[in-house]
């Protein structure tokens, strides 16, 4: 059973016109008419709200039996969608700490002193430019990878349109 079915069946079931459905829900009769006619699908908080509102359980509401519908289809894109963008931005700031720590590096490098003490032996930090030079590489190489995945997922998904 396709989602806009299972609304109406709802809405049937408890004796309610779509203005007054909506009125229950907070929302406009519009929506739940595209709801019902499958032009539009209501957002996760108003699914836990006509979940709760009407005691149905979500499998029953969301699925509406043991077919994937279109409301099925869509909270699976919404789930992907969400985990690639939280992807994008652990990687965007794991990049950032990277160059940060390899510019740190340069600037300690650059600001600190080099001496020789009383027993001749040279005090100097030259392990930090091999360490700020991997750390800028790999804070590049993270930028890089996660702008090609992006700019590969917008081509996916222009593709995708004009299909």
């Amino acid at each position: 059973m396709e989602f806009g079915d299972k609304i109406k069946e709802l809405r049937t079931k408890n004796q309610l016109t779509q203005e007054k459905f909506a009125i229950r829900l907070n929302v406009t009769r519009q929506a739940v008419s595209n709801w019902e006619n499958n032009r539009n699908l209501p957002d996760l908080e108003l699914l836990i709200l006509i979940s709760s509102i009407f005691h149905i359980s979500l499998d029953e509401l969301i699925l509406g039996g043991s077919t994937v519908n279109n409301m099925t289809e869509k909270l699976i894109k919404d789930g992907s969608k969400s985990r690639r963008a939280k992807l994008n931005m652990i990687t965007t700031l794991i990049g950032s700490f990277l160059l940060f720590f390899g510019f740190a590096c340069f600037f300690i490098k650059m600001n600190s002193v080099e001496y020789i003490d009383e027993t001749g032996i040279l005090h100097e930090n030259f392990y930090l430019l091999p360490i700020g030079f991997l750390f800028l590489f790999a804070g590049i190489i993270v930028f890089l990878v996660t702008g090609i995945r992006f700019i590969i997922e917008i081509v996916r998904i222009k593709a995708e349109k004009t299909n």
